[in-house]
């Protein structure tokens, strides 16, 4: 039996893909590249920088920017608008600080004060960037040279001072001084820095015996202060009442004082009267103190109203009675 034979397959049609299409399909995506690479976004918070051709063009602020693609120009955004802060001495738990994994930062904060005394002297700068261009090109290693000139600015204020003035009552004029010393000397770098504030954070002397020694100082100076608190409240409670209890004295002796005279200028007045009428008349004026005289004595509670003569006649003899009756 012959085997039949099957016709042979029509061979598939290739399709060239025309050079054209593909040179549209490049043609696209680079214009779409174009596009994209042409735009950029500032946030609220920042300033971008343009650098054309390496050099710098301008500076524009927050939205949607544009600027020359295919590397013509370089935006760089800068955070201007963003307190930053530095801490010296020790580091808060953030992965984002080029010295992490350090435990150890007392080569930052020991110091030598004026009285050739160690002290370890933590704190912390704020600052703001207030000029994107300087900021990026007058300084290449900006965090260094931020820390730098930090560091030595506090060691000269620090090194001026005994150490009880660094850990008590100068705390606050170091930092107003460190402020005022550390923009100037930015300024002068132009390095486009704003300084927000410097603020200590803990002053203690080194871990050790020393340590605890000034803890004992400190308390003592503590209970020193309490104890004059103390006598001040006492003092303040104590004195005004006997300062007000002296002032009444004063009076009341014032007072007295005052009657006593106004009392004997009184009985000067009335005896300077009874003297010029007696000069006037003599005689009626003695008879009638006499009479005044024995009224006052025989009966001193009648004020004057006695009468001698009994008329009446309720006694023996025609004389009132005394003392319940003539004797």
């Amino acid at each position: 039996m012959d085997t039949m034979q099957q016709p042979p397959r029509p061979a598939r049609k290739v399709r060239n893909i025309s050079p054209k299409l593909v040179i549209w399909i490049i043609v696209a995506v680079v214009l779409v590249m174009l596009v994209l690479s042409s735009f950029f976004v500032v946030d609220q918070t920042e300033q971008a920088v343009v650098l054309r051709l390496g050099k710098y063009n301008r500076t524009v602020g927050p939205g949607l920017q544009t600027k020359i693609p295919l590397g013509i120009e370089a935006s760089y955004n800068v955070p201007t608008q963003v307190v930053q802060t530095m801490t010296f001495g020790y580091r808060s738990n953030s992965s984002t600080s080029p010295l992490f994994g350090n435990t150890d930062y007392t080569n930052e904060s020991l110091m030598l004060t004026g009285d050739l005394n160690i002290i370890d002297v933590q704190w912390i700068v704020q600052y703001k960037i207030e000029d994107p261009v300087k900021w990026m090109f007058n300084v290449e290693s900006r965090e260094t040279t931020l820390r730098d000139i930090s560091q030595s600015v506090m060691n000269k204020l620090v090194g001026d001072l005994p150490i009880l003035s660094v850990m008590t009552s100068e705390r606050t004029r170091i930092e107003v001084e460190a402020q005022d010393n550390m923009q100037k000397v930015f300024d002068n770098y132009g390095l486009g820095v704003k300084i927000v504030t410097v603020k200590l954070q803990n002053i203690v002397p080194p871990i050790g015996e020393v340590q605890d020694a000034f803890e004992d100082v400190n308390k003592a100076i503590q209970d020193m202060n309490r104890l004059i608190n103390e006598g001040k409240q006492n003092y303040n409670k104590i004195i005004p009442s006997a300062r007000g209890e002296a002032n009444k004295l004063i009076q009341q002796a014032q007072g007295y004082a005052s009657e006593r005279v106004n009392q004997a200028t009184g009985d000067v007045a009335r005896f300077n009267s009874v003297r010029e009428v007696y000069e006037q008349s003599k005689d009626i004026t003695r008879t009638r103190l006499y009479i005044e005289a024995m009224e006052s004595i025989i009966n001193p509670s009648s004020e004057g109203s006695v009468t001698l003569i009994d008329k009446s006649l309720a006694n023996f003899l025609p004389i009132q009675m005394l003392e319940g009756g003539a004797k």
